[in-house]
């Protein structure tokens, strides 16, 4: 049963003519579905529903082709044939009892209008952001009157589409931020002074409820702070007041801080719930619900916020794709079994591939449609076939546990003292700890499994596998990172002087560091992976060179919004760090390096090499097992197979147990030659 303290959470709130059956709010969040994958959107966002939510909003929609975000995937209502794809999310949102919301947006400098080429608009004139060679044109009386128009245009389809909430989007790349923002020069009453400034955000909110009418509530998402220091908007000055300005004419303040950086840091440099000193105060000038974000897992952490008049609603996005039943787990007492977000941002790196979310802990967001896969449940056994599972990392967790929901008998085996291979290794780098929920979720699962056997320190040879006489053996046994050198930038082993003391993550990771001197860690992998080693070593003392053929440190890292405070740290500790430039060999006490570009070579005097490249799967077992005749099915699944970061070898292992004895099922979602729409461009 759930615990009294956490009944407050379960208030209804009342938003403008609706009432939300709970506090919690899934804010907007892109997921790289969006209007080019309706139905998977959909069938994600009602799941949300499903598992408790009171709102579910979609991500960015934009408002008109002025305003294009491709090749970004995100949402528009543009015209009338933008509404049924919308339609199939709040229908299935209000299925469930919620409330659809939707967050309709204008992107002034951003994207530069690449699909329409329509021409930029904006507060001033400016180039776009990114390296897009194109300008915004400052908007005149004409532009923004304009702007209203499509705004209320926009406003009115969203009627019209079925949402319950007009979400009002002043976020750090959209116009009434442009505006709103100090940074603004205009000089006429939409410049200057912050009652200026504000003007076109006050004029989007009215227009909003016009267009939409009484039966829907208006919502405003506004940075409250900038980060950016005096050049910014800031929550103690200008930030606060500019709520207080428009105090009561929204029926809902959903408040962020900065970029999407700041707003969603990784967990590596930011705990649950950082953004609260942020939030202080603002209940003090509006009477209307307020919400804000940070991450939030702990039932103690969300209701103490409400609690002591900090939030009236907990926003979460990725805490809502690890767990899209984190509502209803909190509601019936199930703590245990909440799926808690590690804070990895692969979510966000879905959104700049442009594909279906990714997440860590819960493999199966994306899937819901395509695959028709669900975070809860899964098909039942098909027969009372025995699977071995031989490897408890992450991809054999996943696998025993959705294997063992399923109702078949498991068997796992991991070699080592310990569940978890990588996970729990690499949770012993700094500022990983929280990634060890990966793990410790799903040995909390397994643990309630009478079906499901564990063995540590179990390592496996062929002849034992074919001793156990399991119906099924699935092998999940991992990589170990490369000593050769080889990865991206070099495809034959490098040479490497014998002379040269040479290490890797994994001797890292199970504490064998080279001795406090002169360090040259080599990135070829290009993650997390190479700058939280240089972190470590550089915490040991040694004096450490960071070395990369990429043009960024941890270049992935642009796609999870953690690359600026990579280096940032790294800079702090006083880590060298040496961009577009490879590893040509090593001789005696000296690395011979190149510059990608020109093939130049200089030469690094260095006590010991950290190679950071590739990694070798652990075949050798599958191999010898497929070899043998008159053996059980043999399958690989995770790194084994072919490695890759942890939030793959998670959808590995739950492949395979929503796969076996079943097949695979994947549906794809095809354009529609009907005939085209057209648009009343304003020039």
């Amino acid at each position: 049963m759930r615990d009294p303290r956490f009944d407050i959470l379960f208030e209804p709130v009342k938003i403008g003519p609706h009432i939300a059956r709970n506090r919690f709010y899934q804010t907007p969040h892109c997921n790289g579905m969006g209007n080019l994958r309706p139905q998977a959107h959909a069938r994600m966002r009602g799941i949300k529903a499903e598992g408790g939510w009171a709102v579910v909003n979609t991500e960015h929609c934009s408002v008109h082709p002025t305003g294009d975000l491709m090749p970004e995937v995100l949402q528009m209502l543009w015209d009338d044939g933008d509404i049924p794809p919308l339609a199939l999310m709040c229908d299935a949102v209000h299925e469930h009892g919620s409330l659809a919301g939707v967050q309709l947006a204008y992107p002034a400098n951003y994207n530069g209008n690449r699909l329409t080429r329509e021409v930029p608009l904006g507060p001033m004139d400016r180039p776009v952001s990114g390296y897009h060679p194109v300008q915004v044109r400052a908007m005149d009386k004409s532009d923004i009157r304009n702007l209203r128009d499509w705004w209320k245009a926009a406003a009115i389809r969203a009627r019209k589409a079925g949402f319950d909430i007009i979400n009002v989007d002043s976020n750090f790349s959209t116009i009434a931020f442009q505006f709103l923002s100090p940074r603004n020069q205009r000089s006429d009453e939409y410049g200057g002074s912050l009652a200026n400034r504000v003007r076109l955000l006050k004029e989007l909110i009215e227009v909003s409820r016009e267009g939409a009418g009484e039966g829907v509530a208006i919502s405003v998402r506004l940075i409250v702070d900038e980060l950016f220091g005096d050049q910014g908007l800031r929550v103690a000055d200008e930030g606060i007041e500019a709520i207080s300005m428009l105090a009561e004419l929204p029926d809902l303040w959903d408040l962020v801080v900065g970029t999407w950086a700041d707003d969603s840091p990784t967990s590596r440099f930011a705990p649950e719930n950082d953004h609260e000193p942020f939030m202080l105060g603002i209940k003090s000038v509006t009477t209307k619900p307020v919400i804000g974000v940070g991450r939030f897992t702990s039932p103690d952490t969300m209701a103490s916020l409400v609690r002591r008049g900090v939030l009236d609603m907990i926003g979460a996005a990725r805490p809502s794709i690890a767990d899209p039943f984190l509502p209803k787990k909190i509601e019936e007492g199930r703590y245990e079994d909440i799926r808690e977000c590690i804070g990895c941002n692969i979510c966000v790196s879905s959104h700049f591939a442009m594909v279906n979310l990714r997440c860590t802990q819960n493999p199966t967001i994306g899937d819901e449609w395509r695959r028709g896969w669900h975070p809860e449940r899964i098909g039942p056994a098909k027969s009372e076939k025995s699977v071995l599972i031989v490897g408890g990392g992450p991809a054999g967790l996943e696998c025993a546990r959705a294997l063992g929901q399923r109702g078949y008998r498991v068997t796992l085996a991991e070699s080592e003292k310990r569940l978890g291979g990588r996970v729990t290794l690499e949770a012993e780098l700094p500022c990983l700890r929280e990634w060890l929920r990966v793990r410790d979720w799903r040995v909390t699962q397994i643990g309630k499994m009478p079906n499901v056997d564990v063995y540590l320190s179990s390592e496996l040879s062929a002849e034992d596998i074919l001793e156990f006489e399991a119906d099924q053996v699935v092998l999940a046994t991992g990589s170990s990172w490369r000593k050769d050198g080889i990865g991206r930038a070099s495809h034959r082993p490098l040479p490497l002087s014998s002379l040269m003391p040479l290490y890797t993550p994994d001797d890292i990771m199970r504490g064998r560091c080279p001795p406090p001197g002169d360090v040259l860690v080599y990135d070829d992998d290009h993650y997390y992976m190479g700058a939280v080693i240089a972190e470590k070593l550089a915490y040991e003392g040694a004096q450490v060179t960071l070395v990369t053929p990429a043009a960024d440190i941890s270049a992935f890292t642009l796609n999870t919004l953690e690359n600026i405070r990579t280096v940032r740290r790294l800079q702090g500790l006083g880590v060298r760090m040496v961009t577009h430039t490879g590893l040509n060999g090593t001789d005696g006490d000296k690395a011979t390096l190149y510059d990608v570009r020109t093939g130049v070579e200089t030469i690094l005097d260095t006590d010991a090499v950290v190679l950071v490249t590739a990694r070798q799967p652990h075949g050798g077992l599958f191999a010898e097992l497929s070899d043998m005749s008159g053996g059980p099915a043999v399958s690989r699944i995770g790194d084994c197979e072919a490695p890759a970061a942890i939030f793959q070898a998670v959808w590995s292992g739950r492949r395979f147990a929503e796969e076996f004895e079943v097949g695979a099922t994947f549906r794809r979602e095809r354009i529609d030659l009907a005939p085209s729409s057209s648009f009343d461009l304003v020039p």
